[in-house]
Order: structure tokens, then C-alpha cells, then sequence
């Protein structure tokens, strides 16, 4: 039998009341002793200020200056070619060597003015024979004029006995006839002496010139010889080879072309209208892009006179540092002097690069650091020029830029 619904609904009631109950009373059991409710925890907020270092913005004078653009080149090029003609026998070198003064860099066949210097020297020792044959020649005449001086004298004096003999009557006129024929003899023997050491005297003068154009044929031959072997005049680096073996070489036909590698010059092309800014020994400062970011300094050594038509330029060579990597034709810049100006310089470090645009904090009233977009020129070494959106007396933070955002309150350590 079910029990009435009544019973059944004053149960369930009951039920939920001692579940409530029972949910309260643990509620209470976990209550701290004392009976009282528990506090929230206030937490405490601690609020840091960026330290700061600024700079002043001031106008300082900076040196003004104007670059140009051109190419290395050596104070000396040179373009070898052969003074004889001939065959190249062997080439020695090659593109991009080093080669010192005197040093063969192609060598000729020399079979052809080795075999005429051989014949050159035949000659000339036929003509030293004929000269020592001659000198033999001209010492016996000179005996024999001597013994015909002689006998002449001998027969003057005899000719002249006679003809006071023959003025006396002592002698008979067939014999002073007799003893003036022998004094006759005796002069024309003479004289044949005599001419006979002109005539060998002569003969010696055109030995002597064979021999001194034998010599002169020789050193001539000796020197085309010499010539078959192509020297450096210069210490120098090769930088072209035009010549293989077995190609003929000949006067004016280029074989290597070599250039001192000890001195270099940059040669810029500057504009006409800033040639009047620039003159002989300046100093210059020098940047080459393939020997890296380092700059160095130059002179100027040289303003060639004639301006460039069609660019309106001027060639300025300038004298370059002794470097070993240097090569011609090596792009570089110099910066010329040209006066002062005043500038807004900042160091880079106040920068704050996002994207293209650039900016700098500043320090306004009430020491919170804003952002302001600036427009930057030229930099010089660490610190950047400013060319737009600052003013003199403004309070640039130099450093601690990282940790800033707009608006933010800093304290500044260092001015």
C-alpha cells in the first residue's frame, strides 16, 4: 500500500532542508575560530622610472666638404715592345705578377744577331792584323827615310867639297858631275822614304777607321743582341701579356704592359665650378670600397689643365698611401676641404629607427620623454647630423632610448 502523496512531498521537503543545513554547518566548521569573515590581501604596486642620459641641442661649426668619384691608377705605365725584330723564343710572365727591375720577362731568338755580332768581331780582328801590319810597315820606313837622311847629308857635305874643289881646278868636272848625281840619289831616296811613310801613314788612318767601325758594328750587335731579351725597367706588376711564343715581336708592337706598383693615384673627376676650392698639396681624405670601410689620406699632385667638354669636369689625381692590395682600376671617393657651416650633431645611439622613419626622444616639461620624428643628413664617425624637427635648447636623450615609449615620465641622471 502507497503512502499518500501528502507523506510523500513532506518528506522530500525534509530532506532539502537537513541538505541545506548540513551545507551551512560545514561552511561554519571551516570558518576560522575567532568567527570573523576573511580579508581580501591588497597587493602593492611598485612604479619605476627610466633613468636617462640627454644632451642639448646646439649648433657647432663641422667641416664642409664636397667628394668625387674615379679610379686608381699608377703614377707609371709602360708598354713594352721589342727594339728588333725577331720571334718570341719563350714568355716569361704572366698577368698579375710582380717583377723587379732587370728582371727577362721575354726572351727572343737571337740565333740570326748572334751569327752578325760573330762576323762583326771577324772583322774587326782582320782590321786590328792590318793595323799591326801597317805599324810594322810604317817602322821600316821610318829605318829606311832615317838611313836616306843620312847618306843624303853624307853627300851634301861631299857635293860641297867638290865644288870648292872644282872652283880650285882640283877636282876634274866629270868627277864633280859624278859626286852631284850621287847627291841626287841620295835626296830622291830621301823623298821616296818620306813618301813612303805618308802613303803608310794614310793606310793606318783607314785601318784605324775600319777598325773603329768594326767596334762600333760590334757594340751595335752586342746591344741588338741584348735586345732579344725584354728586361722590366721598373719594379712593376703585369697587367696584360700580348705576346705567346712563337709570335713575332717588332718595333711598336705591344708585347706586355706592365706598371709601377709602389705608387698609385686616385684620379676623380670633379665639377669645373668647385676646381677653385682645390689646389696642388691638399690633403685629402681617401675611401676605397675594395679595401674596406677604412679611410686614409691623400695629396693632391696633380689638376690637369683642360676641362672635359661634354661632363664639365676637371681630372684631379691625388697621391695615394703605399697599400700592397692596391690595383688599378679600383673604384674610390676623396673628400675635398671646403670650409665650415653650422650643424645639429647627435649621437647615433638617439636614434630610433621604425621602418623609414626616424626619430629622437625629448625631454619636455614635467620630465616625460616624447618622441619626435626627425630628418638626418650626413654622419660623421659616431654622431649623425640633424637636419629637421629639433631646436636649439631641446633635451635629446642620448641613451636608455630602448626602454622609452611615448609619454613616459624619466629622470634624468646626466646632462
Amino acid at each position: 500500500m502507497k503512502p499518500p502523496r501528502s507523506f510523500r512531498a513532506m518528506v522530500h521537503g525534509l530532506g532539502l532542508t537537513l541538505l541545506v543545513a548540513g551545507m551551512m554547518s560545514g561552511s561554519l566548521a571551516i570558518q576560522p575560530a575567532g568567527g570573523g569573515q576573511t580579508q581580501p590581501r591588497k597587493e602593492t604596486t611598485v612604479t619605476t622610472v627610466p633613468a636617462v642620459r640627454v644632451q642639448a641641442v646646439v649648433l657647432e661649426p663641422i667641416a664642409e666638404s664636397f667628394e668625387a668619384v674615379g679610379s686608381v691608377r699608377s703614377r707609371t705605365t709602360t708598354v713594352l715592345s721589342s727594339k728588333v725584330v725577331s720571334y718570341a723564343r719563350e714568355v716569361l710572365v704572366r698577368e698579375g705578377d710582380r717583377v723587379k727591375a732587370g728582371q727577362p720577362l721575354i726572351l727572343l731568338d737571337d740565333r740570326a744577331l748572334a751569327a752578325q755580332l760573330r762576323r762583326v768581331e771577324a772583322a774587326l780582328a782582320e782590321a786590328q792584323s792590318a793595323a799591326d801590319e801597317v805599324e810594322k810597315a810604317i817602322a821600316a820606313a821610318e829605318a829606311a827615310r832615317v838611313a836616306a837622311a843620312a847618306h843624303k847629308q853624307f853627300a851634301d857635305a861631299t857635293l860641297r867639297r867638290y865644288r870648292l874643289m872644282l872652283e880650285q881646278e882640283a877636282v876634274s868636272p866629270q868627277e864633280f858631275d859624278a859626286v852631284l848625281a850621287k847627291q841626287q840619289a841620295a835626296q830622291a831616296e830621301l823623298a821616296r822614304a818620306e813618301a813612303m811613310i805618308k802613303a803608310l801613314q794614310a793606310k793606318k788612318r783607314q785601318v784605324l777607321a775600319k777598325i773603329a767601325q768594326a767596334r762600333a758594328e760590334m757594340a751595335n750587335a752586342q746591344i741588338s743582341l741584348e735586345y732579344t731579351t725584354i728586361r722590366a725597367p721598373i719594379d712593376a706588376v703585369v697587367l696584360e701579356r700580348k705576346v705567346e711564343p712563337g709570335m713575332l715581336a717588332a718595333p711598336g708592337v705591344p708585347l706586355l704592359v706592365i706598371e709601377d706598383a709602389r705608387a698609385y693615384r686616385l684620379e676623380v673627376y670633379v665639377p669645373e665650378s668647385l676646381l677653385g676650392d682645390i689646389t696642388l698639396g691638399m690633403r685629402v681624405t681617401l675611401s676605397l670600397e675594395a679595401l674596406g670601410r677604412t679611410e686614409s689620406v691623400g695629396t693632391v699632385a696633380e689638376i690637369v689643365p683642360t676641362a672635359d667638354p661634354t661632363s664639365r669636369t676637371v681630372v684631379v689625381k691625388v697621391d695615394l698611401p703605399s697599400v700592397a692590395a692596391l690595383r688599378s682600376g679600383m673604384y674610390g671617393k676623396a673628400r675635398f676641404p671646403k670650409g665650415e657651416r653650422l650643424a645639429v650633431l647627435l649621437p647615433r645611439s638617439a636614434l630610433v629607427e621604425r621602418g623609414q622613419l626616424q626619430s629622437v626622444y625629448v625631454v619636455e616639461e614635467g620630465q616625460v620623454a616624447r618622441l619626435r620624428l626627425v630628418n638626418t643628413g650626413k654622419i660623421y664617425d659616431d654622431r649623425v647630423e640633424i637636419l629637421t624637427g629639433l631646436q636649439v635648447g631641446d633635451k635629446v636623450i642620448v641613451a636608455g632610448v630602448d626602454r622609452l615609449v611615448d609619454g613616459v615620465a624619466v629622470e634624468v641622471i646626466d646632462r
